[in-house]
């Protein structure tokens, strides 16, 4: 009997970022006690040595199939194939919900350049996505939309064809529909400046020589902003690249990534768990099921 859309929800929950935030910062969580009961999933983990990270891989395989698919499965899919399955945490980097003008970005993917993913699965309407690639093509070199195959059609006749468009066959084989096209001519270097900390923004104006502003707190913004108006386009977007590789490295998540289970490591990425909660997640997925019961 396929899932109701109670179980599918609370299997989708299971994946959010509160559930796994708890997980990694006590060691356990309440909410997964109170989430699991409602999956439908007992029964494939009643063995008394079931844990909670099989939990977490049943509980996907059933998020991955072709009509449930949520976000979290694209997302998964984006990790295996393009971050870790063509680049690593060392030469690459993954950004999640990244402010890009008045929207934020599902994944950009930062290795030679700056790839943005906006994500439209089988739950997600189209209603958004002209707005969204507008904004993307305002901080991002390349830009691309990943969809189940009920959506491509639509989305190659609603973007630009510089727009990259992918399709999500199976949760773990991306197919390339049209490949994006490099373009940094929409890129606008305030709507990038306020994607950016001001760290980073103080590094990319270093980067080009010039000095940053000695001004009150109050008006520092500002003033860096007037002087990103007079940058170049594509060498902005380049020492952008640059430097969010760095700032936003990933790569002391090498280990923890390489031991959580494969359903988890893209919530492992997103939410870049700080050291202190490695080895409280380790152990919280070692926990057995009927012992992470009785967290609640």
């Amino acid at each position: 009997m396929p899932p109701t859309k109670t179980q599918i929800a609370s299997i989708s929950r299971l994946f959010s970022p509160g559930v796994i935030t708890e997980l990694a910062r006590e060691g356990r969580s309440a909410l997964f006690a109170r989430l699991y009961p409602d999956t439908g999933l007992a029964t494939d983990n009643d063995s008394d040595q079931a844990t909670v990270g099989a939990a977490y891989e049943s509980a996907f395989a059933v998020l991955r199939k072709s009509g449930l698919r949520d976000e979290y499965v694209y997302k998964a899919a984006l990790t295996h194939n393009i971050l870790l399955g063509q680049h690593s945490l060392r030469t690459a980097s993954m950004l999640t919900e990244f402010r890009a003008g008045e929207c934020k970005a599902d994944i950009v993917i930062l290795n030679g350049t700056a790839s943005v993913y906006e994500i439209k699965s089988e739950r997600d309407t189209l209603s958004r996505l002209t707005k969204q690639i507008q904004n993307y093509q305002k901080v991002f070199a390349r830009v691309y939309v990943i969809a189940g195959h009920v959506h491509v059609d639509d989305i190659l006749n609603a973007v630009p064809e510089k727009v990259g468009v992918l399709s999500l066959i199976r949760w773990n084989r991306i197919r390339t529909v049209r490949e994006a096209a490099e373009s940094f001519d929409l890129i606008s270097p305030v709507t990038l400046f306020d994607s950016l900390r001001a760290s980073e923004a103080e590094q990319i104006l270093k980067n080009f020589n010039i000095p940053v502003p000695e001004v009150p707190n109050i008006q520092f913004r500002n003033a860096m902003r007037e002087l990103f108006m007079g940058l170049p386009a594509e060498g902005l977007h380049k020492e952008m690249v640059s430097v969010l590789k760095q700032s936003r490295n990933l790569e002391a998540l090498s280990d923890l990534v390489n031991t959580v289970p494969k359903s988890l490591r893209p919530a492992v990425l997103s939410l870049q768990i700080p050291k202190v909660g490695h080895h409280n997640l380790i152990s919280a997925i070692q926990t057995p099921l009927t012992e992470a019961m009785q967290w609640g």
